[in-house]
C-alpha cells in the first residue's frame, strides 16, 4: 500500500497535471489529499479531506470509472469541499472529506480490494470517515469496516443503520416544501408538476414522497429497469427519454436533479422551464457562476448540500448510537433550514446558494477561533 501525495506514478496523464490540480488556488484550501494505490488488488483511490475545523473530516466513497487520475482528484476536492459546507449546515460536529475509488465496480470491485481500501482510511487515524456513495453500499460499508474502525453507513446486522437514502430523499422534499413555501405560499407539492432526473437510491424514495403528497411525478433515468421499476408500481408517473427533454416540458413546476452533479449549466439553465430547482444530486452547479444566472431567470435554487444532508445525518448518528426517529427529526429541520437560507438570500441581495455559503461559513470561522 503507497500512501500520499507522491503516489502519482502510473497515472493517465503526467504527475504535473495530477499536481496541478491538488493545488489548484480555486479548491478551497485542502487540509490533505491522500492517494492510495495497492497493486495486489488493483486499488486506486483518493481521499480529500477539506477541514476538520468542527471535527473529523465526514463522507462517502464513490467507486467511479473516471476517465483519468486527474479527474478523480478534481471530483474528489470537489465533494469534500462539498461535504464541509453540507455538515456545517446540517449542524454536526465534523468537516468534510470524501473518498473515490478509481474504476467500474461492477468489473473491479472486490472484496480484497475493500479490505485494502479500508486499510487506507484506517492510515488516517480518523481524520477521514466514509461512508457510502455512488457505486457503494452498505454491504461494501461492512467489508471496509472490517479493516477500518472509522466506517459508517453499515447494515444493521453489524451495528450500523442500514440504507441513508431514504432519510435523504426525505431531506430533500422537505426542502421542496420549503421551497413551495417560499415561492408560492404553501408548503405543499399537491397539484405541482415535478420532473425528477435520476430515480436511484435517492430518487426512487423522493417520487414516493411527491406522490404521496399529490404531486403529479415525470421521471428520467439512464438505466431503464430504475424507471420502470417505478412506472410499473405508479402508471400515472410519466416517463421521458432524457433529461433534456425533461427540463423543456412545459408546465414543469419543479427541478429535481438526483443524479450525478453538473446538472445545471449554461445550456441546461437556458432551457429550464421549471420554477425551483431542489434535487438531492452533489454540486449540481457546473460552474460558479450558474446561481446567478438562476436567479436572473427567476428560478429558485434550493442549495444541494443543504436539501440532501439527511444521508449524512443519518450516517453521522451512527457513529453515537443510530436511532432513525431522532434523525427524522434532524433531517426535518431541513425545512426551516432552507427557509433561513432564502430570507437571508433575500436580505443581502444574493443568490441562495451565495447565502447558504456564507451561514456555513461563518460556522466553520467561528469553530477555528481559540
Amino acid at each position: 500500500m503507497y500512501l500520499g501525495v507522491t503516489t502519482v506514478t502510473d497515472v493517465t496523464g503526467s504527475p504535473d497535471d495530477v499536481l496541478h490540480t491538488l493545488f489548484r488556488s480555486d479548491q478551497g484550501g485542502h487540509e490533505q489529499v491522500v492517494l492510495c494505490q495497492d497493486r495486489a488488488t488493483g486499488l486506486k483511490a483518493v481521499i480529500a479531506i477539506h477541514s476538520t475545523a468542527l471535527g473529523p473530516a465526514l463522507g462517502g466513497t464513490r467507486f467511479y470509472p473516471y476517465a483519468s487520475e486527474a479527474a478523480a482528484v478534481t471530483d474528489a476536492l470537489n465533494l469534500s469541499r462539498g461535504m464541509s459546507y453540507k455538515n456545517a449546515m446540517a449542524g454536526l460536529d465534523h468537516g468534510g472529506g470524501k473518498a473515490v475509488i478509481i474504476g467500474d465496480p461492477e468489473q473491479i470491485k472486490t472484496e480484497d480490494l475493500l479490505l485494502a481500501y479500508g486499510r487506507c482510511v484506517a492510515s488516517l487515524g480518523g481524520r477521514y470517515v466514509t461512508a457510502c456513495d455512488v457505486g457503494t453500499y452498505v454491504a461494501d460499508m461492512d467489508v471496509v469496516a472490517r479493516e477500518c474502525r472509522w466506517t459508517t453507513g453499515r447494515s444493521p446486522e453489524n451495528g450500523g443503520a442500514g440504507d441513508s437514502s431514504v432519510l435523504t430523499a426525505f431531506g430533500v422534499f422537505q426542502g421542496m416544501r420549503a421551497s413551495a413555501q417560499h415561492l408560492w405560499g404553501d408548503p405543499t407539492l399537491r397539484g405541482r408538476t415535478v420532473g425528477v432526473a435520476g430515480v436511484g437510491k435517492v430518487g426512487h424514495h423522493l417520487v414516493e414522497h411527491l406522490l404521496e403528497d399529490g404531486a403529479q411525478v415525470v421521471i428520467t433515468d439512464v438505466r431503464q429497469d430504475a424507471v420502470w421499476r417505478i412506472a410499473d408500481k405508479n402508471p400515472a408517473v410519466g416517463v421521458v427519454a432524457d433529461t433534456e427533454r425533461l427540463i423543456r416540458i412545459e408546465g414543469l413546476d419543479i427541478y429535481a436533479p438526483c443524479a450525478l452533479g453538473g446538472a445545471l449549466n449554461d445550456a441546461s439553465v437556458a432551457e429550464l422551464t421549471a420554477k425551483i430547482v431542489c434535487g438531492a444530486a452533489n454540486n449540481q452547479l457546473e460552474h460558479a457562476g450558474v446561481e446567478k444566472d438562476l436567479s436572473d431567470r427567476g428560478i429558485l435554487y434550493a442549495p444541494d448540500y443543504v436539501v440532501n444532508a439527511g444521508g449524512v445525518i443519518q450516517v453521522a448518528d451512527e457513529l453515537h448510537g443510530f436511532d432513525f426517529e431522532r434523525c427524522r427529526t434532524k433531517a426535518a429541520k431541513i425545512f426551516d433550514t432552507t427557509l433561513a437560507i432564502f430570507a437571508r438570500a433575500k436580505e443581502d441581495g444574493i443568490p441562495p446558494a451565495a447565502a447558504a455559503d456564507r451561514i456555513a461559513e461563518h460556522r466553520m470561522a467561528e469553530a477555528r477561533r481559540p
